[in-house]
């Protein structure tokens, strides 16, 4: 019986593994459709398999790594000859999420992003912080290897760093709330959903394929979003504006026509950026605000009827205790009623 239960567990192991390098490979192929040449070297500006791994990490749990490394060798292998420095692309390609994974544990991250701290540490920690390995370790072959000129080691650094990031960013907010969604989820504001939507996909590409560099018309519809939707809404407006950002500036196409390829990096990333940042924590900051206002909410109703309670005179009843705080029932002695 316990050998059939550690079979089973060795089996399901294997299986999160080989979807977890499934998916890492989908998304790793999915983000080289769209590439950009920087100093040489062919970089993706959004790299979504950073994303699925530090997602996969954090809700499968740290066992799941040597999927990532599986996912990353066959995202080598589809695209170059395998040679003996991949070795080092792998280990910075896992071990950039495994970092941001631990980071993330480390400051207590909750996956919900309910709070601005973890929004705050899923930017800084998760995706700023942790993928600096990933594109230090892969730049650095690159010159250690002479594939790449040592003076153009910062701006393809650079690029590879905010691609890494902007999956993180992009994608792992995503996917987390995809796994804690509630199915079916609610449609108590369904007619605003559609509005919201014919706008964004009326309106994003209007501002991103114009001539006239109308970008920044982006962000009331972020904020919109973020205000009453929260992160479901905010998340995928952002997904949706940083695809078709990301079509149109390495087609030359709308804003970005005109500018060199360091010119189209630049701007393509800090608008990226800057949008999936706003997104992110507005939206956990209105989560936060209104998880504040429900406990405010619970707290009068709670005291409300002790109040009914002690006008009748009544004795107040035993209030349930608050979710955390370490308080249970107060122990009774032996014998005692």
């Amino acid at each position: 019986m316990v050998g059939n239960e550690v079979q089973r567990r060795r089996v399901g192991h294997a299986v999160q593994v080989l979807a977890v390098a499934a998916c890492y490979f989908g998304a790793g192929r999915l983000g080289l459709v769209r590439e950009l040449v920087v100093e040489g070297a062919v970089v993706t500006p959004i790299y979504p398999a950073s994303g699925v791994a530090v997602a996969a990490l954090l809700i499968l749990g740290m066992r799941c790594w040597p999927g990532i490394t599986i996912g990353a060798l066959f995202v080598v292998m589809s695209v170059t000859t395998p040679r003996l420095d991949v070795l080092g692309t792998l280990a910075g390609q896992t071990g950039a999420p495994v970092c941001a994974a631990l980071l993330l544990r480390r400051a207590r991250f909750h996956t919900d992003l309910s709070r601005l701290r973890d929004g705050l540490a899923l930017v800084f920690l998760g995706a700023l912080g942790a993928m600096l390995i990933s594109s230090t370790v892969g730049v650095g072959l690159l010159v250690v290897t002479d594939r790449l000129d040592a003076s153009s080691f910062p701006p393809v650094w650079l690029a590879w760093w905010v691609g890494d990031a902007m999956g993180v960013l992009i994608v792992t907010p995503l996917l987390l709330l995809l796994h804690g969604a509630r199915w079916p989820p609610p449609l108590a504001r369904w007619k605003e959903a559609v509005a919201l939507t014919v706008v964004a996909c009326v309106l994003v590409p209007v501002s991103v394929y114009s001539s006239l560099s109308l970008l920044f018309l982006v962000y009331p519809l972020l904020i919109w979003a973020a205000l009453r939707f929260q992160l479901v809404g905010s998340a995928l407006c952002a997904l949706l504006t940083s695809v078709l950002a990301t079509v149109a500036a390495t087609d030359d196409v709308g804003a970005f026509t005109g500018l060199s390829r360091i010119e189209v990096m630049a701007k393509l990333q800090a608008f990226n950026g800057s949008m999936a940042l706003t997104a992110l924590l507005l939206s956990a900051v209105i989560t936060e605000q209104h998880n504040t206002r429900r406990s405010v909410e619970k707290a009068c109703q709670e005291l409300v009827e002790v109040l009914e309670h002690l006008t009748a005179g009544e004795a107040p009843p035993r209030l349930p205790p608050s979710k955390g705080d370490g308080r249970g029932e107060k122990p009774q002695r032996p014998g005692s009623p």
